[in-house]
C-alpha cells in the first residue's frame, strides 16, 4: 500500500473513427450516485464532546473538538469510508451545546470537584462509503478522549496492529492516522472503561450539574456516525472532451502531464525504486495502443540513444528499448551478455530520473459541424518526484490533464494545496488524477477553491483509501490510453479501465460538465 511518509492513446485510425458504442448509453440506476464503480458519497454526521475550562473561547472549544474529530480519521478508514474535509475538521461552532458543570470522583468523599464548561457538538461532511455499505445508515465507531492525547505511546500496542510504521507514526504525532477502535483488544479497552464511567455516574450526588472525573479523563468515546444519501450523479458523465480536443490551455495541442514520485521509504536510485518501474509500465501501456507517438525532447538535455556497459558502448537505444528492459525483462540489445544488462539499465535510468520527457503525436479533430483541426497530443512526463514543489508545479501550470503517482505526504507534500494560488494553474479546464494515499480527503476539497472556475473548470478524480502500488501504472496507462482514444467514453468506462487499483476512485467535478456524445459528436483521425 501507499506509504505515508512526511506520506497517483490509440493508434488512430486512417480514416475518420466517430464516436464509438463504447459504453455512452449504459443505463446508470438510482443507486449509481456518484460518478465511481466503488464507492457512494454520503452526508456524514456524529456527536463529540470536549471539557474546557469555564471561560474558554469559542476558538479554544473548535481546538479541542478538531483534536478530537481528528482522531476520526484512522476509525473511519478501517471501516474504508473517507470524509471530504481534510483531517476531519469540519466542525461547526454553531453546533456547540454547552453546559457549566462540576467535575468530581465519586468514589472519592474528600473530591470538593472542579468546575469545567461541557460542551457537545455535531460534525457534518461529505463521506465516501464502499459499495457494500450503500444501504449502511449507521457505523458505530469512536474517537479519543481528551485525556488520550497524552497517552498514544501505551495506546499503539492497543489500538493499531502495532507495525514499526505505526510506532514511527505515533512518533512523528500521527497516531489518529492509524487508532483503529474496531481492533478487539481496543474495543475490549473501550468497554471496560464505559463500564467505570456508568458506575461512577450511577453513584454522583446530582447528575444534571456532576459528572464524573472517570468521563472527563476517559480514553475512547464511543459515538455512532450517521450516513445520509447525497445530490450526486444519477446518469453517465463525460469529460469536456471538445474543450481537451480544441486546446483547452494552448491552441491545438492536448498536453497530458504525467508525474511519478519515488515509492520507495529511503531515496534510491531510480533502477531500484518501485515508481520508476509503474512509470515506464504506464508509458509502454501507452505506447503500445498509440506508437505512433515521437519522443521529442529531454529537458535538461540527455542522450539515451547510447550507453556504455563493461566498456563497450551501444548505440540506436529508444525509449521503448528502456520500456522493454524494465517492464519486461526484454529487447536487450544484441550480443549483450547477462552481466552487463543491470548496468546499462542503471546507466539510463541515472539520465532519465527527475528529467521531463516530451512524446508527440498529431491527428485531426472535427468537433460536431466545426471545420476539421489539425491537434497535437503532447504527452510531458517525469520520474522521480520527491517533497519539491517545482515538478508539480510544472505539471499543474501546463497540463490539461495531469496524473500524479506518489506519495501524498498526509496531505501537506508538494502537492499541498496551501502550496498554490489561481495562477497556478492553466487558464482553461483541466482533469487532475491523483493517485496517492487517501488523495479524496487531501486534494478534493481544496483544489476546487484555488482553480478559477471551481468545477466549471476542473474535473478531479481521487482515491478514497489507499491506493496500491502494484499495477498503478498498468491502471494509469489504460486511463489515458482510452481518454484519448477516440471513442469519448463516459467516466464511468474511464474508471473501469483503470480498476485494477480503485480505492474508491471518485470523480468530481463532473457533474457540472456540458459535453455529450449527442450535443457534440467528435471525430478524430491520423
Amino acid at each position: 500500500m501507499r506509504v505515508r511518509q512526511a506520506a497517483c492513446l490509440l493508434p488512430f485510425v486512417l480514416a475518420a473513427v466517430a464516436c464509438g458504442a463504447d459504453d455512452h448509453k449504459a443505463p446508470i440506476t438510482a443507486d449509481d450516485d456518484l460518478t465511481s464503480l466503488t464507492a457512494r458519497q454520503r452526508i456524514l454526521t456524529f456527536e463529540g464532546q470536549v471539557y474546557v475550562k469555564p471561560d474558554a473561547t469559542d476558538d479554544e472549544i473548535l481546538e479541542a473538538a478538531r483534536t478530537q474529530t481528528q482522531t476520526a480519521f484512522g476509525a473511519l478508514l478501517h471501516f474504508e469510508v473517507s470524509v471530504q474535509t481534510r483531517e476531519v475538521q469540519n466542525v461547526d461552532d454553531k453546533s456547540f451545546k454547552k453546559r457549566n458543570v462540576t467535575v468530581i470522583d465519586p468514589n472519592n468523599p474528600a473530591d470538593k470537584g472542579k468546575p469545567m464548561l461541557e460542551v457537545k457538538y455535531t460534525y457534518h461532511d461529505n463521506a465516501l462509503v464502499p459499495v457494500k455499505m450503500a444501504h449502511k445508515t449507521a457505523l458505530n465507531i469512536a474517537v479519543l478522549g481528551q485525556a488520550a492525547m497524552d497517552k498514544t505511546k501505551d495506546l499503539v500496542s492497543i489500538c493499531t496492529l502495532g507495525t514499526h510504521e505505526e510506532v514511527q507514526d505515533e512518533k512523528d504525532g500521527l497516531f489518529w492516522y492509524d487508532f483503529n477502535p474496531a481492533k478487539s483488544e481496543c474495543r475490549k479497552e473501550l468497554e471496560k472503561e464505559q463500564k467505570v464511567i456508568d458506575q461512577d455516574t450511577a453513584n454522583l450526588a446530582d447528575p444534571k450539574t456532576q459528572v464524573s472525573a472517570s468521563r472527563v479523563n476517559r480514553l475512547y468515546l464511543p459515538t455512532t456516525a450517521q450516513l445520509a444519501g447525497a445530490d450526486t450523479a444519477t446518469r453517465a458523465t463525460y469529460p469536456e472532451y471538445d474543450r481537451l480536443f480544441e486546446g483547452a490551455s494552448e491552441d491545438g495541442v492536448l498536453t497530458i502531464a504525467i508525474l511519478n514520485g519515488r515509492l520507495e521509504h529511503e531515496h534510491t536510485e531510480a533502477r531500484k525504486d518501485a515508481g520508476y518501474y509503474e512509470w515506464l509500465d504506464a508509458l509502454g501501456v501507452i505506447f503500445t495502443d498509440h506508437p505512433d507517438f515521437q519522443m521529442t525532447k529531454i529537458e535538461p538535455a540527455e542522450d539515451i540513444s547510447y550507453a556504455y556497459a563493461e566498456g563497450k558502448k551501444y548505440e540506436g537505444l529508444t525509449f521503448n528499448d528502456v520500456i522493454q528492459w524494465t517492464v519486461y525483462g526484454k529487447g536487450w540489445p544484441a550480443g549483450m551478455p547477462a552481466s552487463s544488462r543491470d548496468n546499462i539499465a542503471k546507466t539510463i535510468a541515472s539520465k532519465l530520473d527527475n528529467h521531463w520527457v516530451t512524446f508527440e503525436k498529431h491527428v485531426n479533430v472535427q468537433i460536431g459541424n466545426r471545420a476539421p483541426k489539425d491537434v497535437t497530443i503532447r504527452i510531458e512526463t517525469s520520474f522521480g518526484a520527491d517533497e519539491d514543489t517545482a515538478p508539480h508545479r510544472r505539471a499543474l501550470l501546463r497540463g490539461d490533464v495531469v496524473v500524479y503517482n506518489g506519495h501524498s505526504y498526509i496531505g501537506y507534500g508538494p502537492l499541498d494545496p496551501t502550496n498554490y494560488k489561481m495562477d497556478s494553474f492553466t487558464k482553461g479546464y483541466q482533469m487532475f488524477w491523483f493517485d496517492s494515499c487517501v488523495s479524496y480527503n487531501y486534494y478534493e476539497k481544496d483544489f476546487f477553491t484555488l482553480k478559477d472556475g471551481g468545477s466549471a473548470n476542473l474535473d478531479l478524480i481521487t482515491n478514497g483509501i489507499e491506493a496500491p502500488e502494484y499495477q498503478s501504472g498498468e491502471a494509469e496507462g489504460k486511463f489515458i490510453s482510452k481518454l484519448i482514444g477516440g471513442t469519448m467514453p463516459s467516466y464511468q468506462t474511464l474508471l473501469e479501465s483503470a480498476k485494477a487499483t480503485d480505492a474508491l476512485r471518485v470523480v468530481d467535478g463532473e457533474i457540472d460538465n456540458k459535453w455529450t456524445p449527442e450535443k457534440a459528436p467528435i471525430k478524430l483521425a491520423r
